[in-house]
């Protein structure tokens, strides 16, 4: 003899789908291993949720009316007769199906506050019931500087678990939120969707926060407003000044001159070539700071050193 769902969930055979969640839901309250005194509510709690994983599933029900537990289990003939479909068994995860249908681990707490007292769903018998909101979830969204300097529109695909329209059960659905990204955003900026995670009958949403960060640039770096380049020159233009070419995250190309000895911290600022300042309507930006790689050469003939004692040392004894 096999299981008899339907005496699990204390059901004729002619319930009907609302009679199965009501069932599932009375019950499984009841003998939640947390709250149920009872040592035998684990495995019962189980047998509910294996019940009620069957019952509510049009085709699972359907081949268990027909064929009962050993079919269900065993596999019934394909339609064309050359095989045997596969059969069912339970994952065995109580819990998952209690989460599933009432869309998190608490369903008592739209009921009890933390000294446990009975509250209603209108602010209860003290006017103190309120659902608690889930933490917000934090996602980092990684941008270029080019996405940051120019704004952009970013559209994050989301899947998050929504409550049907029975009020008890509910399903994975997609949304697609939409994030105008304004030019000069600093990293660490955090865009907030308010109660756009997971519903459940007895919580509040949480926030989705997704928070501005850099890529990694190949020529470029920022620190708030500015824009850092680094330019490399060998070490004899360092030493007699020169001019060099710096591109832009607007795709242009500046001719910076140099009139200065450049040593290993030199830097040159060049104003209003850095980033945008958010919220600044006269367009003002930040700097283009120049840093410099200074390259050594990897051998000198006797000559040249000769020429660069001259240079550079003979100089001081004169």
């Amino acid at each position: 003899m096999g299981i008899d769902y339907y005496v699990i969930l204390e059901l004729p055979r002619s319930a009907v789908d609302a009679d199965i969640k009501k069932a599932y839901r009375k019950l499984a309250l009841v003998n939640h291993p947390d709250k149920s005194p009872n040592p035998q509510s684990g495995d019962k709690f189980r047998l509910l949720a294996e019940a009620y994983d069957v019952l509510s599933d049009p085709h699972k029900r359907a081949i268990y009316d027909q064929f009962g537990d050993e079919g269900l289990r065993g596999g019934i003939p394909t339609a064309d007769g050359e095989g045997f479909a596969r059969g069912y068994t339970f994952h065995g995860d109580g819990m998952r199906v209690f989460r599933e249908f009432f869309g998190g681990n608490n369903p008592y707490a739209d009921f009890f506050d933390i000294n446990g007292e009975f509250m209603t769903g209108f602010g209860g018998l003290n006017g103190k019931g309120r659902k608690k909101q889930d933490p917000p979830i934090e996602r980092e969204l990684f941008l270029t500087l080019e996405e940051i300097f120019h704004g952009c529109v970013k559209k994050m695909k989301i899947s998050r678990r929504v409550m049907n329209d029975d009020g008890h059960t509910s399903s994975i659905r997609d949304k697609i939120l939409t994030i105008n990204v304004q030019p000069g955003w600093k990293t660490g900026t955090k865009i907030t969707f308010t109660c756009e995670g997971d519903q459940g009958p007895n919580n509040v949403p949480s926030d989705i926060i997704f928070v501005i960060r850099d890529k990694q640039h190949s020529l470029f770096h920022r620190v708030n407003e500015d824009i850092y380049f680094t330019a490399k020159i060998p070490l004899g233009k360092a030493l007699i000044g020169c001019s060099i070419e710096v591109p832009t995250l607007d795709g242009r190309l500046l001719n910076i001159p140099i009139n200065d000895i450049i040593h290993p911290v030199f830097t040159k600022k060049v104003a209003n070539e850095g980033m945008p300042k958010v919220g600044d309507k006269t367009g003002a930006r930040g700097n283009m700071v120049i840093e410099f790689f200074i390259q050594f050469p990897t051998n000198l003939t006797a000559e040249k050193k000769k020429l660069i004692t001259q240079a550079l040392l003979l100089e001081d004894h004169v």
